[in-house]
């Protein structure tokens, strides 16, 4: 399982730890990622994500899965989400039609 976010697809880093004598050495910096299981009103069902605790705060900031995920553009989401947000958009078209 890589470790990388199910939303914004934000993975680990490199860089450098460096000690007190300068010295440099080759690091790899990971993501504070959670398994959540997060409610879409528009599908009336919970889904299961490992997300970053940062994504998760954006969530929230947003007022829910839904909202966050019809605010953010597909560009910027992994695949599994822009097909998320595109199965939100038909549901939410069907209740419209209705």
């Amino acid at each position: 399982m890589s470790r990388r976010c199910s939303l914004t697809g934000t993975g680990s880093q490199f860089g450098h730890k460096v000690s007190h004598s300068n010295r440099k050495t080759n690091t790899r910096f990971l993501p504070n990622l959670q398994h959540v299981s997060l409610a879409s009103d528009a599908l009336g069902s919970t889904v299961a994500l490992r997300v970053t605790v940062a994504t998760l705060r954006s969530i929230e900031h947003n007022g829910g899965l839904d909202n966050y995920l019809l605010k953010h553009s597909e560009r910027k989401l992994t695949p599994e989400a822009a097909a998320l947000k595109r199965q939100i958009k038909r549901k939410l078209a069907k209740k419209k039609a209705a």
